[in-house]
């Protein structure tokens, strides 16, 4: 587990996106796997992923023991941070298109 009380990110490069919404993991896998035009991979299991891009994909990271928001989306990719940084802006986008609020985390946090 890494800080913050959630899972790891399972990509070499990372970039987290925080929101501040009160929805499950599934829910939000499905509206970024709506935003992104990508389909929920590993879905059913523990670790469920978007693909979002050639070589690049989300995950959702939830608070746990019932924490409140704010949840991370970690835009993961093994390839670079730019390719990365790259989707995540993208995605960081098309999510304030259909109203999610989407920040960056300040130190510390996520």
């Amino acid at each position: 587990m890494s800080e913050g009380g959630r899972d790891a990110a399972s990509g070499r490069y990372v970039v987290t996106l925080v929101i501040d919404l009160p929805i499950t993991k599934p829910d939000a896998l499905e509206v970024i796997s709506f935003v992104a035009d990508g389909e929920v991979e590993h879905r059913g299991t523990a670790h469920p992923r978007v693909s979002i891009a050639p070589g690049v994909w989300a995950e959702v990271q939830i608070p746990r023991f019932a924490d409140p928001p704010p949840l991370a989306i970690d835009v993961c990719s093994d390839a670079s941070i730019e390719e990365a940084a790259h989707a995540a802006d993208r995605l960081a986008e098309a999510l304030v298109r259909v109203g999610w609020t989407v920040r960056r985390p300040r130190a510390g946090e996520g």
